[in-house]
């Protein structure tokens, strides 16, 4: 099976801006020069039941990672309006952005064939990455489970 090209740890991260809701657009490398260090992560759809679990996980840990410096990002192909109903719906608290045109999803190779229930499909590829302030790939993780991953990501990051 073959897919996207991977990102693989010291990789240039690549930039991108999209749409936010309430905050406008973001861009990655803004975010950057502050200084922080920035989880992005790849969701196949809003309002899922594997997508509102991770989504709650990351509001969940927010604070804490926050505190040790992380910024959080989740992206999908959702609609700016669906990704607004989510955040109301769950209380999300970090930026859900809109990527429709699946831009940043294929910069990150977040996006391709994929194996579901046995079967070659294409779409998206649940991923997270941590990006430093550098703008280098700190971790790259591809076929994440919804459940437990931000658990288990706060343990390799030595988040408490």
């Amino acid at each position: 099976m073959t897919g996207p090209a991977r990102l693989e740890v010291g990789d240039p991260a690549p930039d991108f801006t999209l749409a936010a809701d309430p905050e406008g657009d973001v861009n990655l490398y803004e975010l950057l020069e502050e200084g922080r260090r920035v989880i992005v992560y790849f969701y196949p759809a809003a309002m899922t039941p594997g997508c509102t679990t991770q989504a709650c996980d990351f509001t969940d840990s927010l604070d804490a990672l926050q505190a040790a410096g992380f910024t959080v990002l989740g992206i999908s192909k959702d609609s700016p309006s669906k990704l607004a109903k989510f955040r109301e719906r769950d209380g999300l608290t970090f930026p859900l952005l809109s990527d429709p045109e699946l831009v940043a999803h294929q910069a990150y190779g977040a996006y391709g064939e994929k194996k579901l229930y046995g079967k070659i499909v294409e779409g998206v590829i649940r991923s997270t990455f941590v990006v430093g302030p550098d703008g280098k790939i700190e971790v790259a993780q591809y076929n994440v489970k919804a459940t437990g991953h931000v658990a288990k990501l706060r343990r390799e990051l030595g988040v408490a």
